[in-house]
């Protein structure tokens, strides 16, 4: 079984700014969100500078477009007819029962230390990187880190080849008749994102994948599964009909 090694112990103190690189995952709402974004490219050039560099596509992009295209691509990136899915538990785990044994436990965290998630589930991957410097206990900090969001993370960066969005776009066509309209030059500019933040996670709690049939901690009894998330989507949607 694969599993995930940490070689890294990380403190809060020690940590990256990761409130702010949660910022690269709202919802553009306004114009605010480019400032946004311009701070979390000049924090990254000063103390990341390769992550700056993976996320410069994505900023000539913000820049170079109106806030309505930024949200029609956020969505389509996202949420409606998506690449991939913010929900880590989602991303992990699909709609099996593992996802809601992990909310319950995401749900005490938060409480814990008094993170809001708003309008968001628990595993919803902002309010997971707003939570990670709050957290008091290394130990559980890590293994928030090491277990759920780095594996996650990994797996949605995979989501945006083109292979795997053919193959997303046939389902949604199969059950929904009508693909939405897209840009051909940013279909995958969010995948820039989502490969910055992977390498400020690494260097912060490390990465690697070991052979191992060992348990994956207290936060799940089980070790991680990493679905498809195409057959996510279809599953889900034969459950709605």
């Amino acid at each position: 079984m694969e599993m995930v090694q940490n070689n890294n112990t990380s403190t809060a103190n020690d940590l990256a700014n990761y409130e702010l690189l949660a910022s690269l995952f709202l919802y553009p709402d306004n114009n605010q969100y480019k400032n946004g974004i311009e701070k979390v490219y000049n924090y990254l050039n000063n103390s990341f500078p390769e992550a700056a560099i993976t996320l410069q596509p994505f900023v000539e992009f913000i820049n170079n477009n109106s806030a309505v295209e930024i949200q029609e691509l956020y969505l389509r990136s996202f949420d409606v007819q998506a690449i991939t899915t913010l929900d880590i538990g989602f991303v992990l785990f699909g709609e099996d029962y593992k996802r809601g044994k992990l909310l319950v436990h995401l749900n005490e965290e938060h409480n814990k230390v008094g993170n809001q998630c708003e309008t968001e589930l628990s595993d919803h991957l902002p309010n997971l990187l707003k939570l990670l410097p709050k957290i008091g206990d290394d130990e559980v900090r890590n293994e928030i880190a090491t277990l759920l969001i780095i594996p996650a993370v990994e797996k949605m960066i995979s989501e945006f080849s083109i292979e795997k969005i053919e193959k997303k776009d046939t389902v949604y066509k199969k059950h929904q008749k009508v693909l939405l309209d897209y840009s051909q030059n940013y279909r995958t500019i969010f995948q820039s994102t989502l490969m910055a933040l992977f390498m400020v996670l690494q260097r912060d709690f490390g990465y690697n994948i070991i052979d191992t049939n060992g348990s994956t901690g207290s936060l799940m009894d089980e070790p991680t599964e990493i679905k498809d998330f195409s057959v996510n989507i279809e599953t889900e949607m034969l459950t709605e009909k």
